[in-house]
């Protein structure tokens, strides 16, 4: 969108630029949640069905509670609709869930907020940067400067309150996503729905991280299935929770990071 700039029907355009390059598009983790991406995707789909173009997807959430409590969900029911009507809904549920009976855990999560815990990141920050040259205590990202714990030959110390209770955008997350191929994040909060900006920057940093293989080192105010104890963003963090358990196992910290 921001390469087409200001044209009439952008979403149009998109779904042509789709059509000449494919049939099928395929989206993984299927989801839906603010009102701006409802309404994006729900242009979308309606341009690329009417190219006659087949939407695969696979999701957590059945068709008709996507988006749901989501602001101004009215506005998205016709997306739902649409979908229910173009596509054919399988429930694939086995009722096991593979990743996580299958995942071997490395002590990377440590809670509670204790000397202890302080001890084990910093440990963990010595051993990763052994031979560096410099110490930098601000970071440049995206043109701006961003404080930090320390950060050095591709590894990053910085705090949850550096990281997610400031002014940071997704674009701040894939920079730094690219540049650190580890991030010790210190102090995290548990959150709720008094603090859910932060916690929608958490999951922002999470994705971007999970998508290149950053290798994140946490410790927490409490243990990860509390992370987020109320709130409107509850679904939001189970597959949050889910991608911070991957994130521990010998096979993620196997991964190659994508820069």
């Amino acid at each position: 969108l921001k390469r087409l700039g200001e044209v009439e029907n952008p979403l149009s355009k998109v779904a042509d630029l789709f059509k000449q390059e494919a049939d099928i598009v395929c989206f993984d983790e299927f989801f839906v949640s603010d009102i701006t991406d409802a309404m994006i995707l729900a242009t979308l789909l309606q341009e690329m069905f009417k190219r006659q173009m087949v939407l695969v997807a696979t999701s957590n959430i059945e068709p008709q509670n996507l988006y749901r409590n989501g602001l101004q969900r009215a506005r998205f029911l016709p997306a739902i609709d649409m979908i229910l009507a173009r596509c054919h809904v399988l429930n694939v549920d086995s009722g096991v869930d593979y990743r996580l009976r299958t995942l071997e855990q490395a002590e990377i999560y440590h809670y509670p907020l204790d000397e202890q815990a302080s001890i084990n990141l910093n440990t963990y920050y010595q051993q990763l940067t052994a031979e560096r040259k410099s110490v930098a205590h601000k970071i440049d990202i995206n043109h701006r400067q961003i404080s930090v714990i320390e950060a050095s030959d591709g590894v990053l110390h910085a705090s949850f309150e550096q990281l997610c209770q400031t002014a940071r955008s997704q674009n701040d997350y894939i920079e730094l996503s690219r540049i650190y191929h580890t991030v010790l994040l210190a102090d995290v909060r548990q959150m709720n729905r008094k603090i859910d900006d932060a916690a929608r920057r958490f999951i922002a940093l999470v994705d971007e991280f999970y998508e290149r293989n950053v290798k994140l080192i946490i410790s927490a105010e409490v243990e990860m299935d509390a992370l987020y104890s109320e709130g409107q963003l509850e679904f939001e963090f189970k597959r949050c929770v889910s991608r911070l358990t991957e994130m521990q196992s010998h096979e993620y910290l196997a991964r190659e990071h994508l820069a």
